[in-house]
């Protein structure tokens, strides 16, 4: 499977990110969330381009490529984190969670409209197993659905502009490097969150100085390892799979999450999460072809095989 390599390779960026949600919980304890998400993606856009340097791929985007990147910035950085923050202040964990569970599902609607993308029938029960295993983890830590609120609308809006953001990333991954894409995009997007913290969080910055060495220490896991390097493979993996096929593995991220959240934050790990985890894997094994082309490759090595014997049969007839 020429595509097995991607594939690890996402598995260990989503248990990065599912790690990663419990920092930021630890971390918006001790800062306001929207500064402290500014200046996260700021310096991950630091690192990503130290990175750029040293692999010598830093260029300015071409007239056309800026759209993209301005478009990125305020989708997948902007919008994206700005309504999913002050969505979840709004709104249950168990709505936040289903409905930021529907991403995988609205990438690949978008890719089917925009990009043309293929989604068999077989990828389609992938996603729907997908959205069920999150469904199944979600509500075992709730029990229960809050009533639809503003905060559903706005936590809604930031997975369409992240769904819409993974798009524009394929689109502009045809003429620019997706890592390149990446730096440029969370540069900007964290001008426009500064922007919007000076606004909404006056005091953000003062609060600032109340961190010590250990909160620190997670902001730079977070900055660094989980959103810069995260995101450039993720961004990469866009470029080599298709959209689609990339967010579905963003389901794992739910699982990882609450493996991380019960390692670091002492919350409970039932049974009835790994009934949750299976559907998810399954939907994962569907959605990003894996089992279409685990099984095309068996009736390949099965039709040769068969042409080697009925060959063999032949020659031994001949003589």
């Amino acid at each position: 499977m020429k595509n097995i390599k991607v594939f690890i390779t996402l598995i260990l960026v989503m248990f990065i990110w599912g790690v990663n949600v419990s920092a930021l919980k630890f971390l918006v304890n001790y800062f306001s969330p929207i500064t402290i998400t500014s200046i996260r993606i700021l310096t991950a856009s630091s690192l990503v381009f130290i990175i750029l340097f040293i692999l010598k791929i830093i260029r300015l985007p071409r007239k056309k490529e800026w759209l993209y990147v301005f478009g990125g910035a305020i989708t997948s950085v902007a919008a994206h984190h700005y309504f999913l923050s002050e969505g979840l202040t709004k709104t249950s964990a168990a709505n936040g969670g289903l409905i930021l569970g529907l991403g995988p599902l609205l990438t690949a609607v978008l890719s089917v409209l925009i990009l043309k993308e293929k989604v068999t029938m077989i990828r389609f029960v992938g996603f729907l197993f997908g959205g069920i295993g999150v469904s199944v983890i979600v509500l075992a830590g709730s029990k229960t659905l809050g009533e639809i609120s503003i905060g559903d609308i706005e936590i809604f809006v930031a997975i369409v502009s992240q769904a819409f953001s993974f798009i524009l990333i394929k689109k502009a991954s045809e003429t620019m490097d997706p890592r390149l894409l990446t730096g440029y995009m969370f540069f900007i997007g964290s001008l426009i969150l500064l922007l919007i913290a000076l606004v909404k969080e006056p005091n953000g910055f003062s609060e600032l100085s109340k961190g010590n060495a250990s909160v620190w220490l997670i902001f730079l896991f977070s900055a660094l390892l989980a959103t810069a390097v995260g995101h450039m493979i993720y961004n990469s993996a866009i470029e080599k799979i298709g959209a689609a096929r990339s967010s579905i593995f963003l389901n794992l991220n739910t699982f990882f999450s609450l493996i991380g959240a019960g390692l670091f934050l002492g919350e409970a790990i039932l049974l009835v999460h790994f009934v949750g985890l299976t559907f998810i894997i399954a939907g994962v094994l569907l959605g990003s072809g894996s089992l279409e082309t685990l099984l095309r490759s068996t009736t390949i090595k099965q039709e040769q095989t068969d042409s080697l014997q009925a060959d063999d049969h032949k020659g031994k007839q001949d003589i």
